[in-house]
């Protein structure tokens, strides 16, 4: 799906996801999926120019991948040091961590026309129905290693 992102996106978008975890039977997956969702979308609006975005949800054997690509090449910032209280933001990635059971990024190829990157996250099933897990790596396109890697 491919979209500009505004200030009400994040929440049709968690209708969406929330409705397909519930029809592939991964409910318990809908309050972690749709917050990270939510946080990566905040990112595009915020700091995007265009908010130009493709979000991409995988149905995997024992859970859920969901992809936000934009038009940014820059990297996300994961904040090294805590944030002020009254900060307004600085704490999206920190939430992402937090929730997933992965979570990660790449640059988009080279391309004049394509420049960017895509921010994911995955979410593990935890009920007993989905315990085969796929195997994916946490490195970014450079080969370096992901930031954030909670909960597993």
């Amino acid at each position: 799906m491919n979209f500009t992102l505004g200030e009400h996106s994040a929440r049709h978008l968690r209708y969406i996801l929330r409705t397909y975890l519930h029809s592939w039977e991964m409910p318990e997956l809908a309050d972690s999926a749709t917050l990270a969702l939510t946080e990566l979308v905040a990112n595009v609006v915020r700091h995007v120019p265009g908010r130009r975005a493709t979000v991409l949800l995988l149905r995997r054997s024992g859970g859920v991948r969901v992809e936000v690509a934009d038009t940014e090449p820059l990297a996300p910032v994961f904040p090294r040091f805590p944030t002020a209280v009254d900060e307004e933001g600085g704490r999206g990635l920190l939430i992402v961590e937090a929730v997933t059971d992965r979570w990660g990024w790449y640059r988009m190829p080279s391309h004049p026309a394509r420049p960017g990157k895509t921010v994911w996250f995955e979410c593990d099933a935890k009920n007993d129905d989905h315990d085969d897990h796929d195997d994916h790596d946490d490195h970014d396109a450079e080969g370096s290693e992901n930031p954030g890697n909670a909960n597993g």
